[in-house]
């Protein structure tokens, strides 16, 4: 006798600037959980949570899903005034094991991952420690320095250095004497290029800092470079697997969220054409790079390369790899699941096609379930 589907708790939407990218990549998720072996295996639950916190149960977060678009607010049944989570919806404590696929502050960040392990129930992905590290640039960038990995130089700011002119003078003559122009400055916990801007000189320099810091009060300003972004997946707990190496190509000054998310603006190249010294490494880098961070399940981690070897802050902060040389730029443990994210397109490029690849997170999930209640286990036996 076949047994009972598992129940998946398909969660996304979130109070982040990345609401509209996880509606769409819900919808790339939900699809590939009700397709062939799936549709068997699988119960599928959906809940959306609005721009206000608030958690929706399947009926609302199915509609949500169809329109793939955020409601309005007078398309939502009334809802209490007070923002932020509220408790469980209809329908949640059915939910076996949970997929966040929430990008962003509150749910990509250790928050959501938080809630659920205090629930005891398993979830896609990393956990709290994983997901904070991984989203705040600050962490995570001194867990790489920490690991010995090569980065482009950098500077962390603080947005509260911004509020008195002196400080911010001195601020403005630290950045260009240590990096120099041009320059990206970035908030730290925000993704999919949001809040970010690049510095020619010192007018752009102080409007972008203005405006990442309307984001976030913590602040990283890295070295502009002349390179080219390669991206790898990983997937796996303590085995952990490297993609095939993809490659982003624009026309546009900078990957920005317009060029990142307009259709016709970017394109990718899987796998990416570069030595097969340099994916190698890649492919190493972006392993060490999930343990330094301690992310599981499931990252993308993204990579400057620059053919020529040429200087980016000292050999010290860089790799030769292939006549070229790797940087080593972030990682993202809620990568995107669109029909353009690179994740699912790596796997697919890499053998691991989409119904497989969700089907196998969701395997990974129960693995961290029994790892971190090993008393489950004994139960299970």
């Amino acid at each position: 006798m076949p047994s009972a589907p598992t129940s998946i708790g398909l969660v996304f939407g979130g109070v982040s600037g990345e609401h509209a990218v996880s509606i769409r990549s819900a919808a790339t998720v939900a699809g590939a959980l009700g397709r062939g072996a799936n549709a068997e295996r699988y119960r599928l639950l959906c809940f959306y949570i609005d721009q206000a916190g608030h958690w929706w149960p399947p009926a609302v977060a199915e509609a949500v899903l169809a329109a793939g678009c955020p409601p309005e607010p007078e398309e939502q049944p009334a809802t209490s005034v007070r923002p932020g989570f509220q408790g469980l919806p209809a329908g949640a404590a059915e939910v076996e094991v949970w997929f966040p696929v929430l990008h962003g502050p509150n749910g990509e960040d250790g928050t959501i991952q938080g809630l659920f392990t205090l629930m005891q129930v398993p979830f896609v992905g990393s956990g709290v420690l994983g997901s904070a590290v991984g989203m705040d640039k600050q962490a995570m960038k001194a867990a790489f320095a920490a690991a010995g990995l090569p980065q482009v130089p950098y500077v962390c700011v603080q947005a509260a250095e911004l509020d008195a002119p002196q400080r911010a003078a001195a601020l403005l003559e630290r950045l260009e004497a240590s990096l120099g122009y041009p320059c990206f400055i970035k908030p730290a916990n925000l993704g999919s290029s949001v809040g970010i801007s690049k510095a020619t000189d010192r007018a752009s320099l102080e409007e972008g800092l203005k405006e990442a810091a309307r984001h976030d009060r913590r602040l990283v300003v890295e070295k502009g470079i002349v390179a080219r972004e390669l991206e790898c997946a990983v997937l796996g707990r303590e085995a952990m697997r490297a993609s095939v190496l993809g490659e982003i190509r624009f026309d546009a000054d900078w990957y920005d969220y317009t060029t990142k998310y307009t259709e016709g603006l970017s394109h990718t190249v899987i796998p990416a054409d570069v030595p097969e010294a340099v994916s190698e490494r890649a492919r190493a880098l972006a392993i060490q790079a999930c343990r330094a961070v301690a992310a599981e399940g499931l990252a993308r981690v993204d990579f400057f390369y620059e053919e020529s070897g040429g200087d980016a802050g000292g050999a010290a902060s860089a790799v030769e790899a292939g006549g070229g040389t790797l940087w080593l730029n972030e990682i993202n443990t809620l990568p995107g699941f669109t029909n353009q994210s690179m994740y699912p397109l790596l796997w697919a490029a890499t053998g691991l096609p989409l119904e497989e690849l969700v089907h196998q997170l969701v395997q990974l999930a129960g693995e961290w379930s029994i790892d971190t209640h090993p008393d489950r286990e004994a139960q299970a036996a």
